[in-house]
Order: C-alpha cells, then structure tokens, then sequence
C-alpha cells in the first residue's frame, strides 16, 4: 500500500519485456539499503516486487499485466519513473490509500499553466472516470492529486508547483499516457451499487426512494436529490 506522496525520480537502467513478462532495472538516488528483496515499490504508480538490490539500483520483474495495461511496458533507457517505497503503518498518511494496482492508461490532452502551477486534462476510458469525482482523489503514474473537474471524457487535476519540481509531471506534454488508479473507495461504491444500476432496458433502482429507504437523504433535505 502506498500513498501517492512521491519520495524520489529513478531512472530505467535497462528493461527487458517479452510476449508474457518482462524486466525493469532502475537507477535511483533513494536509499537502497532501507529496500530489500520482496519489498514492494511503487513505480510510477505500478506496485512492483524488488528481486534484486544494489547500490542505487534495484530491480523488478514486470508480469504480462501490468505489461499490458501500464505504460512500464514501453519505458524506455533513460526514462524517469515516480517512485514511493512502501507505507508503514503508523507513518503519515500524506496523500490517500494507493495499491499501485493500474486501472488503466489516461492521455494528457491538454497542458495549461496556472500561475506557477499547471492544470492537466486526461482523457480516459468511461470505465475509469465512473470512479472519478470532482473534489476526489486520483492516482496519476503514482502521484496523489485532487480531481479539480471531470467532464464527459475525462477529468482535469491542478498540479502545484512543488509537485511539478519534485515529480516527471513536469515533463509531460499533450498527448503524452500516463497511469490511472482510482480512489479504492469510489472502487468499492462502483461494485457495491451494480445490482442497483440500469443496464440495457432495465430502469436504475438507484432513485429517491431508495435514497431515501437507505438513509443517504431525508425528506428535510431532499432538495438536493
């Protein structure tokens, strides 16, 4: 589990991927002797497992999944990747609750200052954005950010400018992918209420009576349904 809270940039030394698993070495100014083999790390917000540690360097195996659905699968040399050890329990809690398990891949499809910081707008598949809320929270490769707007394709996030110097967002340019979690809580809602949602010609049971039934709303503030 992580937090979203970017401790350090690493650099991918070499990487290796094949039809069914791959390989990802990456150079890093962290403190390596605090990292041991079977740790996890969050690379670009992608949950690995390190097998090999060195000085300054450590290495993971990438599986045929996150392959697949992240952007790791197309790192290249030289590339430079977010990255968070582990949370302790007990420790601060900075950003939300982060399992670095990839829901899918968003595209920047617009980079525009605001005052010294930036906003992003990442389009993204509708499955992602039905956990999306304004105000809420959103993994983006890693980073822990506030969801300023959403609208019909996607979502927009303010970056302030410590998190521009302190994370690759700031290299990031119209068109470039980047990693998308979701807050597990919106996850959870999701799952909860598809028995309740209307698919094909059947009508959502989610309405004000059932609002109302389970105590989301009453009837002296049911102006705001």
């Amino acid at each position: 589990m992580f937090t979203g809270i970017v401790q350090g940039l690493g650099s991918v030394k070499d990487v290796e991927n094949s039809i069914e698993s791959g390989k990802i070495v990456i150079e890093t100014d962290l403190d390596t002797s605090d990292i041991s083999i079977g740790d996890s790390i969050c690379v670009d917000g992608v949950c690995l497992t390190v097998t090999v540690v060195k000085k300054n360097v450590f290495e993971a195996d990438l599986s045929d999944e996150t392959l697949r659905i992240s952007t790791l699968g197309s790192a290249g040399r030289g590339a430079l990747v977010n990255l968070e050890n582990s949370l302790l329990f007990g420790g601060k809690l900075g950003g939300h609750l982060v399992t670095g398990h990839i829901d899918g891949l968003g595209i920047i499809a617009k980079s525009e200052a605001a005052g010294k910081g930036r906003v992003l707008s990442i389009e993204a598949d509708s499955e992602l954005l039905n956990a999306v809320v304004k105000k809420g929270s959103v993994a983006v490769d890693g980073i822990s950010l506030t969801v300023a707007d959403v609208f019909d394709k996607g979502f927009s996030v303010f970056i302030i400018p410590h998190t521009l110097k302190e994370t690759t967002l700031q290299r990031k340019v119209k068109g470039d992918k980047v990693n998308i979690e979701t807050d597990i809580i919106g996850k959870y809602v999701c799952r909860f209420l598809l028995p309740y949602n209307g698919r094909g010609d059947k009508k959502s049971r989610v309405n004000k009576d059932f609002l109302l039934e389970h105590g989301f709303i009453t009837e002296k503030n049911d102006d705001i349904y």
